[in-house]
């Protein structure tokens, strides 16, 4: 079962990679919040995974569901921002 988690992880951990290559290559503003998104929501599976191997998943599920609150203010903040930005130059 070990073995599997690892597999699991590794595999999110690539994922990942691939994310932020959006992040850091990101033509828009928009790719490159998508890219965060991306990345957060493969670090809550990688932290519920931890919490599982672990055999803590209720402490674990707590700071994901903190984690996965944070990234939905951030990326409503950025939208706002970017809306507010984009009617003003027009």
């Amino acid at each position: 079962m070990s073995s599997f988690f690892v597999f699991v992880l590794v595999t999110l951990t690539m994922l990942m990679l691939v994310y932020l290559y959006r992040v850091i290559r990101g033509p828009s503003v928009f790719d490159r919040v998508l890219g965060l998104n991306g990345i957060s929501t493969k670090a809550i599976v990688l932290l519920v995974l931890l919490g599982t191997m672990f055999e803590r998943v209720d402490m674990f599920v707590d700071i994901s569901t903190g984690y996965a609150l944070l990234n939905l203010v951030g990326a409503l903040a950025i939208a706002k921002f970017l809306e507010e930005r984009g009617t003003s130059e027009k």
